[in-house]
């Protein structure tokens, strides 16, 4: 836990309860502060890995903290805009999003238990998924003005096409490994 990235993620998951109680909180700039702390969480989820790699601290904990934290505070998101809008066109993409997230999680684990978990590592596609969906997701929670709210709206299904293709070319790369095991 003593490394800069693993402090930085711990620091994320920490941010996550300052982010919700932000969103609740009754004052009218709420929703621009959880924002930023959802930016700043977002942010340390690029810089700790960049850190890792830079600084050679890449680490067990590291490796398993990360996802974790980023998994957290993404569902955390969804679930508040959720509930925040109330609309099957916020409902529908983060059941799918939150759906993928735990089909995947549990693809990563089946594969290491195989000696295989590099065949479901991630690529671009997952890290342009994950950039659009934070971007769509702070539009949605800062709601600066219906434009922002309209673009959030339109990050959002973009992302969930993302997060399918992703999910299919990881399941494409496992296949094999699944039907062996049948």
């Amino acid at each position: 836990m003593n490394t800069i990235p693993n402090i930085l993620t711990f620091f994320r998951l920490c941010l996550i309860p300052v982010f919700i109680i932000l969103f609740f909180l009754p004052m009218q700039s709420a929703y621009f502060w959880a924002a930023l702390i959802f930016v700043i969480a977002a942010w340390t989820d690029w810089f700790d890995g960049f850190l890792a790699r830079k600084l050679g601290q890449m680490t067990p904990f590291g490796a398993f903290l990360d996802p974790v934290a980023d998994k957290v505070m993404v569902a955390s998101a969804l679930v508040l805009i959720v509930d925040h809008y109330h609309s099957a066109l916020v409902t529908i993409p983060a059941l799918f999003m939150i759906g993928r997230e735990i089909l995947i999680s549990a693809l990563r684990e089946w594969m290491a238990e195989l000696g295989k978990r590099s065949n479901v590592a991630v690529g671009s596609l997952g890290k342009w998924k994950t950039m659009i969906q934070m971007l769509a997701l702070v539009g949605l929670i800062w709601q600066q003005s219906i434009w922002m709210v309209w673009a959030g709206y339109l990050l959002l299904y973009v992302a969930v096409v993302l997060t399918l293709w992703s999910m299919f070319q990881y399941l494409a790369a496992a296949w094999g490994d699944l039907r062996a095991q049948t």
